[in-house]
């Protein structure tokens, strides 16, 4: 379950930066040079584009008559970027008053490899070359589809159905599904990237996501379980019981699956559902530093925990500013319209007041009234589009506010980006992109926190496929690391889940063949050095 929408989106591409090309002394590559690496010249220069770079007047013009297409104007560095044939780029590395032409590298966004990872020892599961996947397992993820074309889940097996939804499962207007699934497999986001195949059944509808219930919830189950996932993953609940639903649950882990749920995120004592049923994980939310979240409900049926505040992962939207021929990674002010709009780039200084900003995009420093004021009086004044940029280093999160709308885009910019537009490039067509694409966001949630466990669980079984649910279940438990109070506890439940310590569990036979001492969770009777499993639900410890 998430418990905020609260996105942090950044493109996943950066076009080349306007201010230079080249850092330090590095020599352009020669026409031989070029030729002798052809096979991986498409890699740093897609599509033929090139710099060059002119030492005169008659450079440019012979640029120019080169017959390529411009895609940017460097002149204050005496370069252009061109898409250029290669005998038109043989043609100027001839050309006296050419001084080199050299591929225009790809540069890609720094993004920094989520903390949940290393937390979960995910990165060592992957690293531990003395356990090779032994066999692919598949993951079936229930909630709103996944939008499978996302540079994260390239290469991977990714299928899917849909319940009564009028869209397809690879429609995922709502995010939830692909941002748990990246958590689950992505290539660079994910615990379990090389181990996993993902089936998503869609069960919620709408950029709102919607709801669903128990029936459909039971349907979906089903769906799972004839695509053959061993691991079922739901980031979702509710408050109210059914009989139905628990039967359906406990009749799957009767035939070897994994069920794992969010405990919920009301902050409360109260049970959620499916996670609180004896045959489901229920999973509370951990911050960064290993506390639990404010948000996480705690009680008796929580099982394990994990990361779920800030956590970066996959999602069907990204949000950017383009202006000077520089694309510059924004993120969405939550409950904002979507669009891709242009117009001229305007300094609205705070956006304190109505001003007349007919068809511009505006520029708006944070600070002095709320986000939904500044948008509003943008939209007011009849801009097209809202830019928020910091009054501190860096970018933030923003939001209008629950109930809260507009009718135009708005985004946020760092305060580094922002000054930099506000000081040179007033005036410049500026395009904001505010919907559909390949971004990222980072959300908060004890949805965010099932994924960690659902792919540490895929990770390890995938590599001792001959274990059972319960045994990995148990492998999980009893490796967990403890936090809060000594012991299974309602906020943590058994602790922090490890996957590189429940590996080494389950490869040793279930600790190497001894058995877990007094107040160790268990699930049976022979877990237990006293042959004594006693408690109820989830609660069982050994005696």
């Amino acid at each position: 379950m998430t418990r905020t929408t609260r996105i942090a989106l950044a493109s996943s591409l950066f076009a080349m930066f306007a201010s230079g090309c080249v850092v330090g002394d590095h020599d352009a590559l020669s026409d031989s040079d070029i030729g002798s690496e052809q096979s991986a010249l498409s890699e740093v220069s897609p599509q033929g584009r090139y710099l060059v770079k002119f030492k005169n007047a008659a450079g440019r013009s012979a640029i120019h008559a080169a017959g390529g297409q411009v895609a940017m104007n460097l002149e204050k560095h005496g370069l252009m970027a061109m898409y250029l044939p290669d005998t038109a780029r043989k043609g100027l590395l001839n050309n006296p008053n050419i001084e080199y032409v050299e591929p225009d590298p790809v540069r890609k966004l720094a993004t920094a490899t989520p903390y949940g990872l290393g937390m979960v020892q995910a990165d060592q599961v992957i690293a531990d070359t003395s356990s090779p996947v032994a066999a692919d397992l598949t993951v079936c993820i229930i909630d709103s589809g996944i939008k499978a074309d996302h540079p994260e889940f390239a290469g991977l097996e990714v299928a899917g159905t849909q319940d009564s939804s009028a869209t397809p499962f690879s429609d995922d207007l709502c995010g939830h599904g692909t941002h748990v699934a990246g958590t689950v497999a992505g290539a660079t986001v994910g615990v379990a990237p090389d181990a996993v195949g993902i089936y998503a059944v869609k069960v919620f509808e709408g950029a709102d996501c919607g709801w669903s219930f128990a029936s459909g919830l039971i349907g979906a189950l089903d769906a799972c379980e004839a695509a053959g996932a061993k691991v079922v993953s739901m980031s979702l609940g509710g408050s109210v019981k059914s009989r139905s639903e628990e039967r359906a649950f406990a009749d799957a882990n009767g035939r070897g699956v994994l069920s794992i749920a969010a405990a919920g995120n009301d902050g409360n004592t109260r049970m959620s559902y499916p996670a609180s049923y004896d045959s489901v994980m229920s999973v509370a939310a951990l911050d960064e530093a290993g506390a639990i979240a404010t948000f996480s409900q705690q009680n008796s049926q929580v099982e394990i925990a994990a990361p779920g505040v800030a956590v970066d992962s996959a999602y069907p939207y990204e949000s950017s500013l383009t202006v000077g021929g520089t694309k510059y990674a924004g993120k969405a002010i939550e409950f904002a319209a979507l669009g891709n709009v242009s117009g001229a780039v305007v300094d609205g200084g705070l956006c304190d007041s109505v001003g007349s900003f007919a068809g511009a995009v505006v520029m708006c420093e944070r600070g002095a009234i709320s986000f939904f004021d500044k948008v509003a009086n943008a939209q007011a004044g009849g801009a097209a589009a809202a830019v928020i940029y910091n009054n501190a280093p860096g970018n933030f999160d923003g939001t209008l506010g629950e109930g809260n709308t507009s009718t135009i885009p708005a985004i946020s910019l760092s305060q580094e980006d922002g000054g930099a537009i506000v000081a040179s490039l007033l005036g410049t067509t500026g395009t904001v992109n505010s919907g559909l694409g390949d971004g990222y966001a980072a959300l908060d949630g004890t949805s965010m926190a099932t994924p960690h466990v659902s792919g540490v669980a895929a990770a390890i079984w995938s590599r001792v496929p001959d274990a059972t649910n319960n045994e990995v279940r148990a492998a999980l438990n009893a490796t967990a690391i403890d936090l809060g109070a000594a012991g299974r506890d309602d906020a943590f439940g058994n602790g922090l889940v490890q996957a590189k310590a429940a590996l080494d569990f389950l490869k040793d036979g279930g600790g190497g063949g001894e058995c877990l001492p007094a107040g160790a969770s268990c699930s049976a009777d022979a877990d237990c050095c006293s042959a004594v499993c006693s408690g109820r639900g989830k609660n069982k410890s050994c005696q």
